[in-house]
């Protein structure tokens, strides 16, 4: 199903519309006064988009130096080139130590390779303990957003889920009472994991060690209660120097939710004693990706989010209108690279007006490669046969002095004159919630003809 499709699906409820919105809105004005109070801000956007760079056209060799010094460490480092490897190599590993209980702190690497229902179709039981993703995974959903994968949910409907799985008395949505249930349900599956799963944030080459950011401190709860930690990244999070950390840890948590940095940045480097620790690494598409020199700046993304947080589409659409493991912006760049007919109508869902560009902590272009997306899916797959006719029409229209005035002189005359009940009719979606502006008397030639003569008498 399209975008538009899926959007409006999720359009026929007004009010979450408009709440998703102004709490996205929120988190973004966050981010303002955050960045805003930190001299030097655009020159860490810049050393952060150069480190990156520099990483990616070095990749070979910080690759070889990470898996070099994480062996050192005493990590077992592991290499798949797709989804189905990543799955079957963590399988293994589970199965070698006689696991049967996970618990997994947020990772998009996993939702991107369907992890959880490969490892449960064995009936091997999967736990996510980030809080949001606990709440999208019992209600069997994906994450709508990277960071907060739960904010399509209000507080009477975790109410009711909780009431649902976890047996807990209805409460009116009271959040210090749900977190406590939470927190009292997820400790006892700390308590009975035999394997710990992390995402990793950051890998650095320079030390072979890990960097996971949570803000509950569940990943760090998982990996010191189980005897076996498993680490799954794609190999874009690769940093060379520890020093790097810096810059990053600056931008992330910033651009993400307005912290100055995340409650838990915990590295990562070697397993304790009794104990076992595990890397992936991953391709499922990062290459061919890289190798696309109009979209390789898309691997600098860090997964803040900060671009769905600002995108007028995204906060009015849901993350689960772009039916991708990374939605908005940012996604609507992987996600064609991965699979360009599925997921062809995502670079449209722009208005590309440049603000995820704008707020980007590692300076991806994103606006503009989603417009590159538009060029080559244009011509790669067909495009429906309305949108094509009014393509033509209005290409007509853009192509003709003559009918363009005419056009021009019935749209401004049409917004002085007719009611307000007819220009915003039915059909004019954005009147439900905008006005037009009052139509000039002249357009901008107009004027400009008119101030010429004047000049001249």
């Amino acid at each position: 199903m399209s975008h538009s499709k899926l959007a409006s699906i999720f359009n026929k409820d007004e009010k979450r519309v408009d709440w998703h919105d102004k709490a996205l809105w929120f988190v973004r004005h966050k981010r303002d006064k955050s960045v805003h109070s930190v001299k030097g801000w655009e020159e860490l956007r810049n050393l952060g988009h150069g480190i990156k760079s520099h990483m990616l056209s070095n990749l070979d060799h910080y690759l070889l130096q990470f898996e070099e010094n994480a062996k050192k460490n005493g990590v077992e480092v592991h290499w798949a080139a797709d989804a189905a490897e990543h799955n079957r190599i963590i399988h293994q590993i589970i199965k070698d130590n006689k696991g049967t209980k996970v618990v997994k702190s947020k990772s998009m690497l996993t939702e991107e390779c369907h992890l959880n229902p490969y490892l449960e179709a064995d009936g091997i039981e999967v736990i996510d303990t980030d809080l949001g993703e606990r709440i999208v995974q019992l209600a069997q959903e994906p994450p709508s957003h990277i960071v907060l994968p739960a904010i399509h949910k209000n507080k009477h409907e975790v109410d009711k889920l909780f009431q649902e799985h976890l047996g807990t008395q209805p409460c009116d949505g009271d959040p210090q009472y749900l977190t406590n249930e939470a927190r009292k349900h997820l400790r006892e599956k700390f308590i009975e994991a035999d394997i710990a799963i992390t995402g990793v944030n950051f890998a650095v080459a320079e030390t072979g060690a890990l960097v996971v950011c949570t803000n509950e401190g569940n990943a760090d709860m998982g990996v010191h209660l189980a005897p076996v930690h498993i680490a799954c990244m794609g190999f874009e999070k690769l940093i060379p120097k520890e020093e790097h950390l810096g810059v990053f840890l600056r931008l992330l948590a910033r651009s993400a939710t307005g912290q100055p940095i995340t409650t838990y940045s915990s590295q990562f480097k070697k397993p304790r004693k009794g104990t076992k620790m595990h890397i992936v690494i991953v391709d499922n598409g990062r290459s061919e990706q890289l190798s696309r020199s109009d979209f390789r700046a898309s691997l600098h993304c860090i997964r803040c989010g900060a671009c769905m947080n600002t995108c007028p589409i995204y906060r009015r659409s849901g993350g689960h209108s772009y039916n991708a493991t990374i939605p908005g912006p940012i996604g609507s760049i992987l996600s064609p690279g991965l699979d360009l007919k599925k997921h062809s109508t995502l670079p449209f869902a722009s208005t590309l007006c440049g603000s995820c560009s704008d707020v980007c902590p590692v300076k991806i272009d994103i606006h503009s490669q989603l417009y590159k997306w538009r060029q080559i899916i244009t011509k790669e797959t067909p495009q429906p046969f309305v949108k094509k006719q009014a393509m033509k029409a209005m290409g007509s229209l853009f192509a003709n002095p003559k009918k363009f005035e005419k056009v021009g002189i019935i749209a401004r005359w049409s917004l002085r004159n007719l009611p307000k009940s007819v220009i915003n009719s039915k059909p004019n979606a954005w009147g439900k919630a905008r006005d037009l502006p009052l139509g000039p008397e002249q357009s901008f030639d107009e004027w400009y003809l008119e101030r010429e003569k004047n000049k001249k008498k």
